[in-house]
Formats: structure tokens, sequence, C-alpha cells
């Protein structure tokens, strides 16, 4: 398992009362200024143009992606994904500094490169959390979509009402169908057309530059991983996913009746291992109060999975 945060220095990545876009990209500039291993890359804007970005970690040939809060209400995934980052890239560091022979460093991220993008739905995490704003381009718009009702704290979808997890084209038509949401709404709208959002279309064209070998996507809640779909995941697929739930104390589920999303589209596009996450347990949003214990579990979970 990866060290803590060390060196007596207190972690950066903290949450409070909730997780703002504005905190992400502050703690992202800290942990740049801490760890001069890291590296951010744009890969994308929101619908607001906001910066979706990506944190890179590690030198190696093989690539490999984990992103977060896909869903608005599910922004605690956000600190999750940035405080692993931030013990990784300590870890890194120290045992750069002693120059440990296969130490982490040597064995594992000399081998392979961690793509983050920790907030993949920032407008959606603010409205969520915040609820509408006066200059709110959409606000007449959201209110309709979200029945007439000024609490946000169940949406999950982008900006415009749709469900950037229902976005992606692998079974798209078929999910629009079993969902029956025909327009905008605070889930389960899989848009207009595949990768018709500028979030999703951001993920999607990272993950065709890079072709990852394997990816991982957090949500929330339920301490499970899904790891198939329609049986075209490859050999090895059930056997990691089996490591993770081992890992973290989570349950791995063979998923049936679902489409659309990320993980879904990753496996029918390449063939390659794909997982959904679905750290903690509760209703969403999860309350900041379950930051550390969740943490604990996802932790040796993704340490997991970054060594295939």
């Amino acid at each position: 398992m990866l060290a803590s945060v060390s060196n007596g220095q207190e972690p950066i990545v903290r949450i409070h009362k909730g997780y703002r876009y504005e905190d992400g990209i502050a703690h992202i500039r800290q942990l740049q200024g801490r760890y001069g291993c890291l590296r951010r890359v744009e890969v994308g804007k929101s619908v607001l143009g906001k910066s979706i970005d990506a944190l890179v970690l590690g030198s190696g040939e093989e690539c490999v992606h984990v992103n977060a809060s896909v869903h608005a209400n599910e922004w605690i995934t956000t600190p999750l994904l940035l405080r692993f980052i931030e013990e990784l890239a300590a870890e890194l560091e120290s045992s750069s500094g002693r120059g440990d022979a296969g130490s982490l460093t040597e064995d594992l991220l000399g081998r392979i490169t961690l793509w983050a993008v920790p907030m993949v739905n920032p407008d959606g995490i603010n409205l969520s959390q915040d609820g509408l704003w006066p200059e709110c381009p959409y606000r007449e718009h959201l209110l309709s979509w979200n029945s007439g009702v000024e609490d946000f704290s169940r949406w999950k979808a982008n900006i415009r009402g749709v469900d950037l997890n229902d976005q992606f084209p692998a079974g798209w038509e078929e999910e629009r169908a079993r969902r029956s949401t025909g327009g905008p709404a605070s889930q389960d709208y899989g848009g207009s057309a595949p990768l018709s959002e500028p979030e999703a279309a951001a993920l999607a064209s990272l993950t065709r530059r890079l072709r990852f070998s394997r990816v991982a996507s957090l949500h929330t809640q339920g301490r499970e991983i899904y790891w198939n779909y329609r049986d075209l995941e490859p050999d090895g697929s059930e056997a990691l996913a089996s490591r993770l739930a081992e890992a973290s104390g989570y349950r791995a589920v063979k998923l049936t009746g679902s489409d659309a999303g990320y993980k879904d589209w990753f496996i029918s596009e390449f063939r390659r291992p794909g997982f959904t996450i679905e750290a903690g347990v509760g209703v969403n949003p999860l309350p900041a109060g379950q930051f550390e214990a969740i943490y604990g579990e996802i932790k040796p979970l993704l340490t997991e999975f970054i060594r295939g």
C-alpha cells in the first residue's frame, strides 16, 4: 500500500462542508507547487467554460486512467482521487530522494503513467451544492428541469440536464429507451446524441488519443465494483475486479441492463479492462464527514488498480 502524506506535512486535499470547482483548482495548484513530479493538462472545457483538467504522474509507456465526478452530486469522488494523487506524488518524490532500489518509483511509476481527471462535471458540481445563481444562463430551464424545486442537491446531470454517464456510444439508443427520459432532467437523460456534451466528448477524446490499458471511473455509492459489459470485456477483467474487491472490502458485481456509460464504451471500443467504482454507502450526496473513512477503502483499491 502507498505511504500516507509524510515528512511532517499536512495533506493539501481536505474537505469540510463540500467541494466545489474552485476548491479543486486551488488544490491542483497547491499540489503542483509542492510536487514537481505532477503535470497538469487541460483536456477540455465544460458547457460554462470551466477547465476540465488531467493530472499526470509517472513516466512509463503504459497509460492508465481514473476519472471522478462524472455525476454532479457525487462530488466527494473528486477529493478522493486528488488525495490519492497527493499521496502517490509524495511517495514518488520521497522514494526518488532516498534513491531506493525497487521502490514504488522504480517498480510502478517507471512502468506506467497515470492520467487522472478529478472533475469531469464542474458546472454540475457547483450547481448541486450551491443551487442557481442570478447570472446563470440556464436559470429558467434548470428550474423547469428540476420540477420547479430550487434545491439541486440530488442533481446528477451537467448544466444542460444531460447525464454524462449516459452519453457514450455503447448501447446509447438502448439506454435512452430504457431510461424513458425524453428531455433534460436531473438524471437519466442521455442527450440528443452520443457525446453531444463537451465534458463527455473531452473524456472520449482523451481516451482515444492515449488508448489507456485500463480505466476506472469513481462514483458513489454502494461499495461495489462493476467490471463487465455485454461479455466484451477481456480475459482477466473479473480477476482484477476480485483483487480490487479484496483490497477494499467492496463487492465485485457482474452488471446487466446498463449501457452508455464511460466504462461500457471503453470496454466496447477497446476490449480492455474498465471499471466503475461505487464508493461509500448511503444516499447521494454522501456527507463530507465520511471522506476519510471512504478514502481508507479507496486508497488500496486504486493502488491495486494502477498496479494492474
